[in-house]
């Protein structure tokens, strides 16, 4: 090796691993670049879910054409693959105005899937008193009737799912558009409640010749539109981060400092709040597989891991792009690192803690052993402890992201949640 490709990787060996020689220190990056590479990062998740997200409209294009189980089955792998991309974007929520306005339309849930397709009656009930659309069944039915209001719902398109279905009557279980509305209509109802099995939804709801489910014109069209949907949905936030786009302005019109608080109130409040509290430690508490996240494909452990992973990647700003290549740039961690090492330390350490508890979760759950919805089960002590565990970590992590804010002189609201704040008022 020539002496100077020696020095450089010596120089940048050292770099990577903290130890550069007395007199060499590196420089830390500046607030103003970590909050660059962090949009280009969003930027390049939301680039990747969009392409998941046509991957999944051509195997449903491919279902619609020719409904056999191995089509559904191959629309199913599409849609757990979509997710990935997906789930990683999740740390951009809450220090973000313009991407939480939209979050909703992609992401929501629990969802009371009676607005949208049969049901099984027996498990599922008849009616609810917070929904009036609970049993609505727009597939079914090409008028419906909210209050005094009837929805003409003959024609099934982008306008009646997203603005007349979407939480109507002001009702957020009404789900109509996104990753779960599409999930439920590939897997249909999981009716094994803390048993083993997800949903068993057949290929022929969507035959034409020997049509199951009934009204699988109906169905055929509401999962083309709803898919159609999603892709339009990720490809309008990719556009958002591009380098003019109004999610990256917006940021970008934040002093440094408030760019950094950004950063972490997204890590903070996915990490406590909304991960550990409300869609694990409620679902603990209630023992109730209604609260898994992914309920229909029981996909969920995959989806909390890629928050995870996620977070790390926002962290340290190195993204692995869904091509295998990795985007990466200054990083809040680099910068933490700089100001003060043993608390940006004790982060590192916590999200790897968090990381590897995942894992057990996401092992435990890809072995066969237990899916995640059986990890809720009452009287589950090893299942309920595998996901407690992971909450245990997800708090410790919001804790350390609070120190790196009081050790760069920030301030952040962090999402709470009953489940961890108030567990007694958590209703059965």
């Amino acid at each position: 090796m020539a002496l100077l490709q020696r020095i450089v990787y010596v120089v940048v060996a050292a770099i990577m691993l903290g130890t550069l020689p007395h007199g060499a220190r590196a420089e830390p990056p500046t607030p103003s670049a970590v909050v660059s590479t962090y949009a280009d990062i969003a930027h390049a998740m939301y680039q990747d879910a969009h392409g998941t997200a046509l991957t999944l409209k051509s195997a449903i294009a491919a279902l619609l054409a020719n409904p056999t189980e191995e089509a559904l089955a191959k629309a199913r792998r599409a849609w757990v693959a979509a997710r990935v991309p997906y789930q990683q974007t999740e740390g951009f929520r809450f220090g973000n105005p313009l991407v939480d306005d939209w979050e909703g339309r992609v992401n929501s849930w629990p969802l009371d899937e009676g607005l949208i397709d049969y049901v099984d009656r027996k498990s599922y009930g008849d009616a609810s008193d917070e929904n009036p659309l609970y049993t609505a069944n727009v597939i079914a039915n090409p008028s419906l009737r909210l209050g005094n209001k009837v929805i003409d719902a003959k024609v099934i398109d982008a306008k009646l799912l997203r603005d007349t279905l979407q939480e109507a009557g002001g009702v957020p279980t009404n789900v109509a558009t996104g990753y779960h509305a599409i999930e439920f209509l590939l897997w249909g109802q999981d009716l094994n409640g803390t048993g083993p099995g997800a949903g068993k939804r057949p290929a022929s709801d969507y035959g034409l010749k020997d049509c199951t489910g009934g009204h699988c014109d109906r169905r055929r069209t509401y999962l083309q539109v709803v898919t159609d949907l999603l892709v339009a949905d990720l490809a309008e936030m990719t556009a958002a981060w591009d380098k003019k786009g109004q999610a990256r302005l917006d940021l970008l019109a934040k002093s440094p400092a408030e760019g950094l608080a950004t950063i972490l109130t997204g890590l903070g409040s996915l990490s406590y709040g909304e991960l550990a509290g409300e869609r694990i430690k409620l679902g603990v508490l209630l023992h109730d597989p209604e609260e898994e996240h992914d309920c229909f494909s029981d996909n969920t452990h995959n989806s909390h891991y890629y928050d995870q992973v996620g977070m790390m990647a926002i962290w340290n700003a190195s993204y692995k792009r869904s091509d295998g290549t990795t985007l990466a740039g200054p990083s809040i961690a680099a910068l933490s690192k700089a100001k003060a090492p043993e608390v940006a330390a004790r982060l590192d350490q916590a999200m790897a803690t968090t990381l590897a508890r995942m894992d057990v979760m996401k092992t435990t759950a890809d072995s066969g052993k237990m899916a995640y919805d059986q990890m809720l089960a009452a009287g589950n002590e090893e299942g309920n402890k595998i996901l407690l565990d992971v909450v245990d970590a997800l708090v410790a992590q919001a804790r350390a992201i609070e120190g790196v804010v009081t050790a760069l002189g920030l301030e952040i609201k962090v999402e709470g949640s009953d489940s961890l704040d108030n567990p007694a008022t958590v209703k059965q």
